[in-house]
Order: structure tokens, then C-alpha cells, then sequence
């Protein structure tokens, strides 16, 4: 256990830097590319100091031209660099998806294993308020749906520095997904070096009666939800799902067979989502175990519209999350 006086309230944006900047002094291999990273300093500031630090050589500023850059860091990665790409937002990843899923999560097997593709593609994803439908997406379901990707989604800069830290060591490539609401949130971070292995969900609340199930910005509801319902006597056991590709089933089903209810909380569409393979596996290996239908709260089914009272409609949100373990729990 790290003892408290181990660790420092940093913003989420800080944690991402710091796991970079550590893993480039590590390892000279290590470098970042993509628009405004260097002399802007980051568009949301995640690089801030970094150029100073590196040098144009491996803090790159690039055109716009997601395409161009993306398959310009698979080449690298595939002659022994390992890349960070970022993308300003994961929409903008669509332009370059045939280096992300053609190139990058197929090179190792294709090669026969001759050729590893060490690279990590990272920047926000889902809505971030009034930006409407081509800002606005999820695409964590798109790329979990890839063999050969590994794709991670952090809640807290705990969580984020430490897994951005080991998908820089992944051989693999890595889909780190963050979100634009969360750069400015603070949250405690060890004063020295650690890494979280990916793959591995967490526990956040223990309950008995009902798990909550999510991942990334939807934390922050499912945990507010269960907060909720401690005040109506419901005890949620909350899990933060933290990768999602692989996904720790085997936590989730254990705590399901204690609870005998599952609610999942995602701000992907509901159709072929992460929540709908959750929902199925469970069902699959733990279905004697349930006392209700598995249930899932998703965004509605439409693009995301600009106006505010709009968004709060389609997105998942408290009242939705308990609407959702109230009928699980026949209340």
C-alpha cells in the first residue's frame, strides 16, 4: 500500500505528461507526434514542457493529415521506435482507421511475427458538450472489435498515468482513449514510478446487492449513482472496467455471483457495444446466478445534437442509472 504522504493531487492532463516525459527519458525510442503537440504544447496541454525538454526531434508537430502521420508512426514502430500518436480527438482517428486497423493491429500477425508494431494512438473520446455529432463520438467498441489492438480507458489520473506507462511498454498497439471533460480533473498520483498492467478491472465501491459496471467518464455516474442508492439502503458494487479490450470478465462475473444483478453504464450507442458483450457473457457463464435481466444504460441511438438540453436527454446519466438498478431490484 502506498502511504498517503507517498502521494500528490495532480490534474488528469499532468498525469498523461508525466507518464510520457518518463517513458521518453527511459527509453530513447519513445517519441510523440501529432498536431500541436510541440510548440502549442498539447491542444488540451498534455505535452506542455515537453518540447523543451526533447527537442523537435521527438516531440513532433505534423500537418493536419491523421492519415499521413498515423502511417508514419506504424512505420516507425514496425523499425524498432515506439510511438505516441495523438489524435486531437478520436473522430479525426477515422481519417487515418485503415493504418489504425489495417496496418497497425494486423502488421505482427501478417509478418509471421517478424514485425511488432509498439505504438500507442491516444487522445479524447465521446462528447464534450456543445461540439455536436462529429465531435461527439465513442469509438471504444469500433476498436475493442479489433484482434491484435488493445484499447484502454481510464477514469481518474491514478489510473491514466499508470496505464498510459505500461501501454508505452506494450509490444502491442495500444488504443488509449481519454476524455475531454476529465483533462482538468485532479485526483491523487504516487510521487514515485509505478505502472498498471492492463487488462485488469478495479473495484471501486463493494456492495451485495447490485454491480455497476463502466468505464472512463461514465465513472463519474455510476459511482454518484451508488452513492444514491446507499441513501435508500441499495449497496452497488462499482467496477471500473479500466481496459476494454482485454476485458476482465472474470471480475465482473465474480462479483455478479454476489450481487445477483448487473446494471452497465457506457456512453457508446447501445448496438454492438461493450455493454451488449458484457451483457451476453454474463448471461453465458453466470446465468444462474441472476435475479434480473442484465440491464444497460446507454446513449439513445441518434448523433449527438449541439443543444444542451438535447444532450442531456440521449446521454447516460444519474436518474437513468437509477431508473435502471430500481427495476433489477422490482422497486
Amino acid at each position: 500500500m502506498l502511504k498517503r504522504s507517498s502521494m500528490r493531487e495532480i490534474q488528469f492532463r499532468q498525469a498523461l505528461g508525466e507518464a510520457m516525459s518518463e517513458e521518453m527519458r527511459r527509453d530513447e525510442t519513445v517519441f510523440l507526434i501529432g498536431e500541436e503537440v510541440a510548440e502549442y504544447n498539447g491542444a488540451y496541454k498534455v505535452s506542455q514542457g515537453m518540447l523543451d525538454e526533447f527537442g523537435p526531434d521527438r516531440v513532433i508537430d505534423t500537418p493536419i493529415a491523421e492519415l499521413g502521420f498515423a502511417g508514419l508512426g506504424v512505420g516507425a514502430a514496425m523499425n524498432g521506435l515506439r510511438p505516441i500518436v495523438e489524435f486531437m480527438t478520436f473522430n479525426f482517428s477515422l481519417v487515418a482507421i485503415d493504418q489504425v486497423i489495417n496496418s497497425a493491429a494486423k502488421i505482427m500477425s501478417m509478418s509471421g511475427g517478424q514485425f511488432q508494431v509498439p505504438i500507442v494512438f491516444r487522445g479524447p473520446t465521446g462528447n464534450a458538450g456543445m461540439l455536436s455529432s462529429q465531435h461527439s463520438q465513442n469509438f471504444e467498441n469500433w476498436y475493442a472489435n479489433t484482434p491484435g489492438l488493445k484499447v484502454v480507458v481510464p477514469s481518474n489520473p491514478y489510473d491514466a498515468k499508470g496505464l498510459l506507462k505500461s501501454s508505452i511498454r506494450d509490444d502491442d498497439p495500444v488504443i488509449f482513449m481519454e476524455s475531454e471533460l476529465m483533462y482538468g480533473d485532479k485526483g491523487e498520483v504516487p510521487e514515485g514510478e509505478y505502472i498498471i498492467p492492463i487488462g485488469h478491472a478495479e473495484i471501486k465501491k463493494e456492495g451485495n446487492d447490485v454491480t455497476l459496471v463502466s468505464f472512463g467518464k461514465m465513472m463519474k455516474v455510476a459511482m454518484e449513482a451508488a452513492h444514491e442508492m446507499d441513501k435508500s439502503g441499495i449497496s452497488a458494487e462499482v467496477i471500473d472496467l479500466r481496459t476494454v479490450r482485454p476485458i476482465d470478465y472474470n471480475t465482473i462475473i465474480n462479483s455478479v455471483k454476489k450481487t445477483n444483478r448487473l446494471v452497465i453504464i457506457e456512453e457508446a450507442w447501445p448496438l454492438a457495444s461493450i455493454s451488449t458483450d458484457i451483457a451476453f457473457t454474463v448471461q453465458k457463464d453466470a446465468f444462474d446466478y441472476l435475479d434480473a435481466p442484465v440491464k444497460r444504460v446507454n446513449s439513445l441511438d441518434v448523433p449527438l445534437p449541439y443543444a444542451p438540453t438535447l444532450i442531456e436527454a440521449i446521454l447516460p446519466n444519474v436518474k437513468k442509472t437509477l431508473d435502471a438498478v430500481n427495476s433489477v431490484m422490482y422497486k
